[in-house]
């Protein structure tokens, strides 16, 4: 048997749990695919902008152009679609990325990171972010 109480409460309870489920909704991001990867302007700031976020995270730039180099030629292909994609190093890291678009343009994020079985994710504000302003991208 239902009281006043225990009603109220479950409607409290749910209404709670929608918000907070709307607001986890409303900050996902979407995930977006680099349309114009093969044109000169993009494909630059796409190697520079990954670059620049593996020299950040440690990995050294001779090694950072190359994984740049392979990473690109894969998406280039243009058959992975709106993905997140890996990026494995022979340090011994993966890290993982996607591109988001946003109404001020695409940007390339890094959410998570891995060596050995040490794994770190923020997916909330990202580890590092980059903007494309040369790229055009689509969900």
């Amino acid at each position: 048997m239902q009281t006043a109480g225990t009603v109220s409460l479950f409607r409290s309870l749910t209404g709670a749990f929608l918000a907070a489920l709307s607001l986890f909704a409303a900050g996902c991001a979407s995930v977006a695919q680099v349309t114009t990867i093969s044109e000169d302007a993009c494909r630059g700031t796409f190697q520079s902008a990954l670059a620049s976020i593996l020299t950040a995270e440690g990995e050294k730039p001779e090694v950072a152009e190359k994984l740049v180099s392979h990473a690109v030629s894969i998406l280039s292909t243009g058959l992975v679609g709106p993905r997140p994609f890996l990026v494995s190093s022979p340090s011994g890291t993966d890290y993982e990325l996607f591109v988001q678009a946003k109404k001020s343009g695409c940007l390339l994020r890094l959410y998570s990171r891995q060596k050995g079985f040490v794994r770190y994710s923020n997916n909330m504000t990202y580890i590092q972010t980059r903007p494309l302003p040369a790229c055009a991208c689509a969900g």
